[in-house]
C-alpha cells in the first residue's frame, strides 16, 4: 500500500509544463526553502522565465545542451528550469570536479552556452562557450519577460545529459528525454 504510487500521467507534456501547471494551481505556496528563505512557485517560475528568455536569445533551443556549473542553491534550480523552458537540455557540472573531467564533458556535450556565477568561473577549464554569469547579468535578466516562454520542446527532446563515472577511462554521456523524466 505504501508503494502504490502509480498515477496517470499525460505523456504529451514536458517536465517544465508540469511545473507551470503547479504554479497555476498554487502560485503562493512554498516551493523551496533554502537557508531560511522561502521561495514560492510563482517566484521560481518568474525567475526561470526571465533566464529562459535570455537563454533563447543566446541560442538555446530543442536538444541544445547548456552546462550548469553552480553550487546547490535556488540559482541552480532556477537555471535547470530555465534551460528546460528555453527548450534546451541541461548538463549538470559539479564545482570541484577535476578540470580534465569538466573539459571532457563540456567538449563531448557540444554545448552552446554555460550558466554559472562569477565566483566559480576560475574552476572551469578553457572553453569557447558563451558564459551567462547569473550574478553579473542580474540587471539584464531582470529586464526579460516574466511570462512563460512559448513551448519549443516536445516529449522526445532532450531534457538533460549526465555523464557516467568514466570507469572505462572516458566518461560517456547519457541523454535523457522529457518523456523519461515525466514518466
Amino acid at each position: 500500500e505504501w508503494n502504490a504510487t502509480d498515477r496517470p500521467v499525460d505523456q504529451g507534456v514536458c517536465f517544465y509544463q508540469l511545473f507551470e501547471a503547479q504554479v497555476s494551481r498554487t502560485p503562493d505556496a512554498v516551493a523551496l526553502l533554502c537557508e531560511g528563505r522561502e521561495w514560492t512557485y510563482a517566484e521560481l517560475n518568474r525567475r526561470a522565465n526571465q533566464l529562459a528568455h535570455h537563454l533563447r536569445d543566446c541560442g538555446v533551443g530543442p536538444d541544445v545542451v547548456a552546462p550548469v556549473f553552480l553550487e546547490r542553491s535556488p540559482d541552480l534550480l532556477i537555471s535547470l528550469l530555465a534551460v528546460m523552458k528555453a527548450g534546451g537540455a541541461y548538463l549538470p557540472l559539479v564545482p570541484g570536479l577535476p578540470i580534465r573531467r569538466l573539459a571532457a564533458m563540456i567538449e563531448a556535450s557540444h554545448a552552446a552556452v554555460l550558466i554559472t556565477n562569477s565566483n566559480l568561473v576560475s574552476g572551469l577549464p578553457q572553453h569557447q562557450l558563451r558564459v551567462v554569469c547569473l550574478d553579473r547579468e542580474g540587471q539584464a535578466l531582470a529586464c526579460q519577460s516574466e511570462a512563460n516562454p512559448s513551448p519549443l520542446s516536445k516529449p522526445e527532446h532532450l531534457v538533460y545529459v549526465l555523464f557516467t563515472s568514466g570507469s572505462t577511462g572516458q566518461p560517456k554521456g547519457v541523454e535523457i528525454e522529457h518523456r523519461a523524466l515525466v514518466n
